[in-house]
């Protein structure tokens, strides 16, 4: 039984945007955790992020211009700079002085790493961890500068309870992914060792289920090796899967991203793919948003019931993780407010299920 009280957490870091979808001199607004957000990067590249707002009249910075280095209101030619102060009101007179601060917006800590743009969405209060003292997470083994070779958005209609247990979910994929290419049709019992990490929790390095073998004969085609899996999850809504198979390596990172408390997005990455493998990059790009598109399927389906505001609830061991994901949400929400440090819930056990 889980109790579904909508809790967005503060005072973390989020997926924002793939890199490639803001170029030098342009700007793109989204909504985070229910906040407008204007994403600006200049002519010499640095991404920058503000409120959505001005101050003055209330219009969309993003409504008006950006040169580059300021952005420009549409309604009275009110400028700020990438770290959201105000620098110009043009209709005061020389004489007027009066102190630009007062009407500076708000800023956001950007980082900018592995191709992707991570924002951090704190809770104001000083008090509590700096966007500096925490970790942005990473593909491990690959450099920053290091760009993906496959980016796919999607946005989900729920909240991002049920985006990030539903892609999690490991009892669904006989029932909710049925397509050739994935797995076969059988059930198989599922062994897994999970252990406590960062935030989180990962799965232990194992070779690739029975009921994927598809994919494995699909890998050894590809890799000449047997593939394993690690899988690692952290809040707010970050995991990250890797395949080794043969001499290869490939890495996912999949980050969910709450928009507001019925929309959420999900960023599905992709590192490490084959160089001859590229030339199939458009068919990949078709099954990856067809694999997604699933998830998205059932979880609108699932907002029906979910209007009724029924109890749902969780069974061992299939559910397990959904489990930890509540109770690392709880943590931490308390951790926060109590100013103490975070203690992970999660301990080490081996789990088992038939999917």
């Amino acid at each position: 039984m889980i109790d579904n009280n909508n809790l967005l957490l503060r005072n973390l870091w989020y997926y924002a945007l793939p890199s490639c979808l803001l170029k030098p001199g342009k700007m793109v607004a989204r909504i985070f955790l229910g906040e407008p957000v204007l994403l600006m990067r200049s002519q010499d590249g640095k991404v920058s992020a503000v409120r959505d707002i001005c101050p003055h009249r209330a219009v969309p910075l993003s409504c008006g211009r950006f040169d580059g280095q300021e952005v420009e209101c549409c309604y009275h030619g009110w400028r700020f700079d990438p770290a959201g102060h105000c620098v110009t009101i043009p209709s005061l007179l020389p004489e007027q002085y009066t102190d630009l601060s007062r009407f500076n917006v708000q800023s956001y800590p950007i980082h900018e790493t592995q191709g992707n743009i991570w924002i951090y969405m704190s809770d104001g209060d000083k008090s509590q961890p700096h966007a500096s003292e925490m970790e942005v997470p990473i593909v491990p083994g690959f450099a920053a500068e290091q760009q993906p070779q496959l980016v796919e958005v999607m946005r989900f209609p729920c909240f991002i309870d049920h985006a990030v247990t539903g892609l999690m979910d490991p009892a669904h994929s006989p029932y909710v992914h049925r397509v050739w290419w994935w797995r076969s049709g059988e059930l198989h019992e599922e062994v897994k060792q999970f252990d406590p990490s960062p935030y989180g929790f990962t799965v232990r390095r194992h070779k690739l289920s029975e009921n994927m073998e598809n994919m494995s004969r699909l890998y050894w085609l590809v890799g000449g090796g047997i593939p394993e899996v690690e899988i690692s999850f952290r809040l707010p809504g970050v995991r990250i899967e890797e395949i080794t198979f043969g001499k290869h390596r490939l890495c996912n990172l999949t980050a969910v991203t709450p928009i507001s408390e019925t929309e959420t997005e999900v960023n599905f990455v992709l590192y490490g793919m084959p160089s001859w493998l590229t030339v199939f990059k458009p068919l990949i790009h078709v099954l990856a948003r067809k694999f997604l598109g699933q998830d998205q399927t059932i979880v609108a389906k699932q907002q029906i019931g979910l209007k009724y505001d029924p109890v749902l609830r969780l069974i061992k061991d299939s559910d397990m993780q959904a489990q930890w994901y509540y109770q690392l949400k709880r943590e931490f929400a308390r951790a926060t407010s109590e100013k103490r440090e975070f203690v992970n819930p999660v301990k080490s056990v081996l789990l088992r299920w038939f999917a």
